[in-house]
């Protein structure tokens, strides 16, 4: 894009009256935008349902990472940063609300605009936004950050610019966007786009920007310390400049966080118990339910919460590469499947407290119901019907085991799937065609302590098992930015994912598993998934224009996905657990989408 297209409008009096008042015709602005349907708080709501808005300011709280991190910048594709910073310290033009399964409020934002078919939206700024250096916010930033993260920025942010037809300020505080593609979400998804300070780059380099450049934002939280790889410090700013807008009322309320990194998950584990950090939250509920009796809790000084929701599972496991053989055969990956023995292991590792993930929107009116397609499900899988796998159409389910730690049954279908794929045991030796053995590289890193708790315990029950099949497991455990590297180049076998999902997939689907990004360094596509149905059924569901088809649309999806066996699912977290100081509160109603990241500590308060 030319830097003449980018350059802010200057029209005449005139020119702004006629643009406003062709708008006028067209849309009419509002307060907030659904993806279905309107929002459901009124133009005059006072905060969000969820909040507190009385809650006291003040307070310091200390959380624990694991691994560590070299990158402030959590925009940007280089380095690995604290994932805190970009929910904490930047803000975008809306605000999602966590109550509602896809609606934005104003943010930066006080008001947003769209066409009837969402072909364009137009934001107005709020005339006191601020950055946390007290320069306002323009719209001249907001052009400048929509490009420069649709072109240099991490990967998640690069979607949106391919489908922005042109960009342009139409008023003193109002820009709009309008798109190449007829997707109903692009309004919505434009509107959380972070917001970051153009003067600030002038004359460096962005993408590859050193770690003692932190990008300047509007959001509550400004880092007043820090030192590589052990602790980042985060102050409330006191001149923030949106402490009273709705959005924001009953929010942010801390006046310091602080964020230590920790080698592992047991270190940080004894330095919570040691009443060195405020809060935890907790994914193993035999852990939960065995090991949080220590002398804190008895006295009360810790406090166990536990957070229903009702989002989908997500998908939480083991994925595979299927770039690569054997795992681009899905027999193979069958056969994988059947032999992670999750009845054993989830016995030894959680008691067997939490149910299995039975598909990637389980839990939710979006999973994909069990037996044969009907309606219009079927429908929309039948023109690729060609394409899809067993048990697509006709309906899958996940192997069952019998409990015991031999699993003979699974193991004798998983010997007969691999001899199917041309994989025989020769001296107890799984071996192709060629004569090469089957060994399947599993890496892990500090951080993969955060994706599966006891990532070590299952990798040996399942080393064990393979191993009567004649494959032999091996487990590369590396440090956080080996790991990076190496899942950017997409050199693994296996490796412990999870993938959250909500009430709302939208354009994000296909950053996960969408073609067009399957090979790209850095992917979210781990897996590598390249399918016709996959595609063309996003496309489905992101065009749908009421409720009904976008959930069928979902289903779909959620079908050719599970059965295409791409990662070896495991426990779901059905409720939320987090262990913190008595003196954190939350307020009593809990949004839909239970515990998550814009939940805690964003909610919450501290209260001697």
């Amino acid at each position: 894009m030319s830097p003449d297209f980018l350059r802010p409008v200057r029209p005449m009096i005139a020119g702004i009256v006629s643009v406003f008042a062709v708008a006028a015709a067209h849309a009419e602005s509002t307060h907030g935008i659904a993806m279905y349907g309107d929002p459901a708080l009124p133009p005059d709501f006072v905060s969000l349902p969820y909040v507190n808005a009385d809650a006291p300011k003040g307070g310091k709280v200390v959380f624990g990472n694991t691994g560590g991190y070299n990158s402030l910048n959590p925009f940007v594709q280089k380095g690995t940063s604290p994932w805190q910073l970009r929910f904490w310290t930047h803000e975008s033009l809306m605000g999602r609300s966590w109550d509602e399964p896809f609606t934005l409020y104003g943010l930066l934002a006080e008001s947003v605009e769209t066409a009837p078919d969402r072909s364009w939206v137009e934001f107005t700024l709020r005339e006191n936004a601020r950055f946390s250096d007290g320069s306002p916010v323009t719209v001249e930033d907001v052009i400048w950050s929509y490009e420069t993260l649709g072109t240099e920025g991490h990967l998640r942010y690069r979607g949106l610019w391919g489908k922005i037809d042109s960009i342009e300020q139409t008023g003193p505080r109002s820009v709009r966007i309008t798109f190449n593609d007829p997707d109903r979400e692009l309004a919505l998804i434009a509107g959380m786009r972070p917001i970051l300070q153009k003067a600030q780059w002038e004359g460096k380099d962005f993408a590859d920007a050193p770690l003692q450049d932190i990008p300047l934002g509007s959001g509550p939280y400004v880092i007043d310390g820090y030192e590589a790889g052990r602790y980042v410090n985060l102050r409330r700013n006191p001149n923030y400049w949106g402490a009273d807008i709705p959005f924001r009322r009953g929010t942010m309320n801390l006046d310091e966080m602080r964020i230590e990194f920790y080698g592992d998950g047991t270190v940080a584990f004894e330095a919570f118990k040691a009443g060195e950090l405020s809060a935890v939250r907790e994914f193993n509920a035999d852990k939960w339910n065995n090991q949080y009796d220590f002398p804190a809790v008895q006295r009360g000084d810790v406090l166990k919460t536990e957070i229903p929701h009702r989002k989908p599972s997500g998908m939480t496991g083991f994925v595979m590469n299927t770039r690569k053989p054997p795992f681009d055969d899905w027999r193979v990956r069958e056969a994988l499947t059947l032999a992670f023995n999750f009845e054993f292991i989830n016995d030894t590792v959680t008691g067997s407290a939490q149910p299995r993930i039975t598909s990637y929107f389980s839990g939710s009116d979006l999973a994909m119901q069990p037996g044969t397609a009907t309606g219009q499900v079927a429908e929309l899988l039948q023109p690729y019907a060609d394409t899809l796998l067993p048990g697509t159409l006709e309906g899958y389910e996940l192997p069952v085991g019998d409990g015991s730690e031999r699993n003979r049954a699974n193991l004798r279908k998983a010997t007969k799937l691999l001899q199917e794929a041309g994989w025989t045991v020769q001296d107890g030796v799984l071996r192709n065609a060629d004569g090469e053995a089957f060994i399947v590289d599993m890496v892990i890193s500090q951080g993969s302590l955060n994706v599966v708790q006891n990532v070590g315990t299952i990798a040996e029950i399942y080393a064990r098992t393979l191993e009567r099949l004649g494959i032999e497991l091996t487990v590369e455990k590396i440090d956080d930015a080996q790991y990076t590297s190496r899942m950017d180049a997409h050199d693994f076998d296996m490796t412990p994912f999870r993938r959250a999902l909500s009430l709302s997939p939208g354009n994000e689907q296909r950053l996960y598993w969408g073609s067009e990004n399957a090979d790209t360094a850095g992917t979210r596509n781990l897996m590598g998934v390249q399918s016709l149905a996959v595609d063309g059924l996003i496309d489905t569901m992101l065009a749908s224009e009421s409720h009904e088809d976008f959930v069928s649309a979902t289903r779909a999806l959620d079908r050719v996905l599970t059965a295409g066996r791409y990662v070896i699912p495991i426990w779901s977290f059905d409720v939320g657990r987090i262990a913190h100081a008595r003196e954190l509160k939350q307020p009593e109603t809990l949004p839909i989408y239970g515990d998550g990241p814009e939940y805690m500590p964003q909610v919450w308060w501290y209260e001697e």
